[in-house]
């Protein structure tokens, strides 16, 4: 969030300190690891989705930009859509072996194929 932001701050009292900063109550986001020490886990799911399969890749740990990079390269290689948010990748159909390579090409470590 911007430190200018001023919806953020609506309701709060003026300070003449020149040290105070304002606090949105929200924490940075973690680094992101090496590949090499996350290990992603790889299922199917069908649900709230009209009965349509999408592969979901979760236990991602990092931060957003670097989820919805892999993401990217994940629709990339499978020629699929999808979206990268909340700490998982959804993509469209059953590719999980694809998925699974892919991945273990970049040096994640995989489980539930």
């Amino acid at each position: 969030m911007k430190d200018n932001d001023w919806k953020s701050r609506l309701g709060m009292v003026y300070s003449t300190n020149p040290d105070f900063r304002f606090d949105s109550g929200e924490e940075p986001e973690p680094e992101t690891p090496p590949n090499e020490k996350q290990t992603l886990r790889i299922s199917l799911s069908t649900k709230h989705r009209a009965g349509k399969t999408v592969t979901l890749i979760t236990g991602f740990v990092g931060k957003t930009e670097d989820l919805e990079a892999l993401g990217k390269l994940l629709k990339t290689k499978c020629g699929t859509g999808g979206s990268a948010k909340d700490g998982e990748i959804i993509i469209q159909g059953d590719l999980r072996q694809k998925i699974a390579e892919t991945l273990v090409r970049e040096g994640y470590k995989v489980k539930g194929i």
